[in-house]
């Protein structure tokens, strides 16, 4: 078994603009607030292991007991979001779900045992890896893992408390990630 009792931490969707995707979701179900990474630095990033830059925008927020995020990619060159959307013509969509695991190396060999291959692989700078697992013929979507480290479970539960509460107010938020 690849991913025994894991729930899902996030769900992500691919767009053309982060902040007017984040507002319209708060529109349409009360999500939020999103807070929005401009330009996400990444200390290494591979697709299907080739060294390939990547630079996005992310925005995130709560929906319910999830975090929601949208993502749009500002390159063109290959990525697992262009994997699933295409530059020319590129659609909105879900792209992903993320799940935590104990161990990034091996839960990713464990996906690639079962047949998956991974799209993506990439560092933050702060040094916490993340990758991106081509689920599309089982799930018809990506499946992002990342290791439960302090910075990203502290920056998910703060996602979830500025949501406890909140009076609906400024929406969509800038943040930056060192």
């Amino acid at each position: 078994m690849v991913a025994p009792n894991l729930p899902i931490r996030q769900i992500a969707y691919f767009c053309a603009d982060v902040r007017d995707s984040a507002a319209r979701h708060h529109a349409r179900f009360g999500s939020g607030p999103f807070f929005v990474a401009d330009n996400i630095a990444l200390r290494h990033s591979r697709h299907r292991g080739v060294d390939a830059p990547l630079d996005h925008s992310s925005a995130y927020g709560q929906w319910g007991d999830v975090m929601v995020e949208f993502v749009q990619q500002h390159n063109d060159g290959p990525s697992a979001f262009r994997d699933m959307y295409p530059a020319q013509g590129a659609r909105f969509g879900l792209h992903h779900v993320a799940v935590f695991v104990d161990d990034l190396p091996t839960a990713m060999g464990a996906w690639q045992d079962a047949g998956h291959d991974i799209a993506f692989y990439g560092e933050m700078n702060d040094g916490f890896g993340f990758a991106f697992v081509d689920t599309r013929d089982v799930y018809g979507h990506m499946v992002e893992l990342y290791e439960g480290r302090e910075q990203l479970t502290g920056f998910y539960d703060f996602v979830r408390r500025s949501a406890q509460n909140w009076d609906g107010s400024d929406p969509v938020r800038p943040i930056r990630f060192k």
